[in-house]
Parts: C-alpha cells; sequence; structure tokens
C-alpha cells in the first residue's frame, strides 16, 4: 500500500527529500508523474488503467500539509528496507494508506513504470 500523511504533519519537511520516487510535495504544489521520473507523454498508470499525460501538472492533494501521491508511492521498494518519509517523520504521520493496498509485487511493478526499467 501506499503511504499517507495525516493532518498531524507539522510541515517540517524532513520526508520531502527522502523519497525516491518524488512522490511528495509541499502544500499546494502542482504535482505531475513525470516530476523526476522518466515518465513522459501519454502514460498508462499501472493499477488503475487511467491513461494520463505523464507531464500534466494536477492540483494539489492538500492545500495544508505535505502530501503523497499515491500513483508514484512504491513504499520505498526497490530503494530501501522500509518507507524513509515514515523513518525521518519526527510526529509519525507518515502512515499506511488503507485506500491504497499494494502488494510488494505491484510497487515494484510501480517503481520499474517509473523508471522505465
Amino acid at each position: 500500500m501506499a503511504i499517507i500523511i495525516t493532518d498531524e504533519c507539522i510541515n517540517c519537511d524532513a520526508c520531502i527529500s527522502e523519497c525516491p520516487n518524488n512522490a511528495i510535495y509541499e502544500p499546494g504544489e502542482e504535482w505531475s508523474y513525470s516530476d523526476e521520473t522518466a515518465l513522459s507523454g501519454t502514460v498508462t498508470v499501472p493499477g488503475s488503467g487511467d491513461v494520463v499525460d505523464a507531464d500534466t501538472e494536477n492540483e494539489p492533494l492538500s492545500d495544508e500539509f505535505y502530501y503523497i501521491v499515491p500513483g508514484k508511492c512504491t513504499e520505498c521498494k526497490g530503494f530501501h528496507d522500509e518507507p524513509q518519509c515514515a523513518s525521518v517523520c519526527p510526529v509519525d504521520c507518515c502512515v499506511p494508506d488503507d485506500a491504497h493496498q499494494e502488494s510488494e509485487e505491484e510497487l515494484l511493478a510501480k517503481k520499474a513504470w517509473l523508471y522505465g526499467e
């Protein structure tokens, strides 16, 4: 499953530089699948099958707190043994997102999709 940042976030930004997928964004910041990935142009999102433009700037998922884009979060699989955002969060607000449950195989496939592996 992906990780979510709860509303207990203190906006310290400790997590943002730790994310290998650039899946964490500042409050109010637009996001795209192409940010710091190999994606560009029209792509099919794993799991959902949605066809999107990877370069499109999407609306922020939060205007108040740092947030994680579930479609880019791999729980650091293929990079680290544990989610790095959770390991550095001083208030433990980076937690599993029950709304986006994925197997390790699915998370590794998402990583490969993000980086053209």
